[in-house]
């Protein structure tokens, strides 16, 4: 399977232009899955709701009409993130689009910081989906430092976790490695590039997006600064063995009788 990441620094407040960046790198590739950043379509950085109730979407939205014609194009899936809105709410989502047509919604879970104020928290849950015998989960940024959000997905099967990101903080890229080898899945972090500055908050995005492979060997990563859509193979059933020798499995190993959760 061929997986993607485009990093890059969406223009804030202008989403027809960032579709024509995301269309720039992406329509002569060939890949099977895509990821990228949290928030692609809008930019991060708002001081208010309204502002950003502006440019969010709902299902009919021109953003799911542009990347199921990008899917379509290129027969591979596109997973992205977007201002989501959705009976009077306004959620951080992203979204796995499939060539077929269909696109699958994850509403993120742990809001970071300023995103208290602008969004609503997501309600969908932790999902994996199924697409061409390929099992996708979805998570968003800040969703890394709670480690159930990994291990939920890799319990209901996961090969591949898809974490689109706008990171500011400089170690989760280091902390996914570990939901890899912890998990023994793949985890796909596409982080954006650049600032963005309102009279609030002067925020500077860490680039370096990466993959990690169910081992926690990083066998894809960029720069800080980079902008790029860089493609690597990788073999998803590799996900399905939890085994870490011959004694010892990461999920049969479980002793949840003894965890006070």
């Amino acid at each position: 399977m061929r997986v993607g990441i485009l990093q890059f620094g969406p223009i804030r407040g202008d989403v027809d232009a960032n579709h024509r960046i995301i269309k720039s790198f992406l329509i002569r590739r060939k890949f099977d899955l895509a990821v990228l950043p949290e928030l692609a379509t809008t930019g991060y950085n708002f001081s208010r709701r309204e502002t950003l109730w502006e440019l969010a979407q709902d299902r009919r939205g021109i953003s799911f009409q542009f990347f199921a014609e990008l899917a379509a194009k290129t027969g591979g899936a596109i997973v992205w993130g977007m201002a989501e809105k959705a009976r009077g709410r306004l959620y951080n989502s992203a979204v796995l689009t499939i060539p077929e047509g269909d696109h699958f919604v994850y509403r993120k879970t742990h809001l970071f910081f300023r995103e208290k104020l602008l969004f609503d928290p997501g309600n969908t849950g932790f999902k994996v989906f199924t697409w061409r015998k390929v099992r996708i989960g979805l998570m968003i940024c800040f969703d890394w430092i709670f480690p159930e959000a990994a291990r939920t997905l890799a319990l209901e099967t996961s090969q591949i976790i898809c974490h689109p990101a706008n990171l500011v903080l400089h170690y989760c890229q280091d902390a996914m490695v570990t939901r890899s080898l912890e998990n023994g899945v793949f985890c796909v972090t596409a982080n954006r590039v650049g600032t963005e500055t309102i009279p609030e908050v002067r925020l500077r995005f860490t680039g370096v997006s990466q993959i990690t492979d169910p081992k926690g060997d990083r066998i894809l990563r960029f720069g800080p600064t980079e902008q790029a859509f860089k493609i690597i193979k990788i073999t998803p059933k590799s996900s399905d063995t939890k085994n870490i020798n011959r004694y010892n499995n990461l999920f049969a190993d479980r002793r949840t009788g003894m965890y006070k959760l």
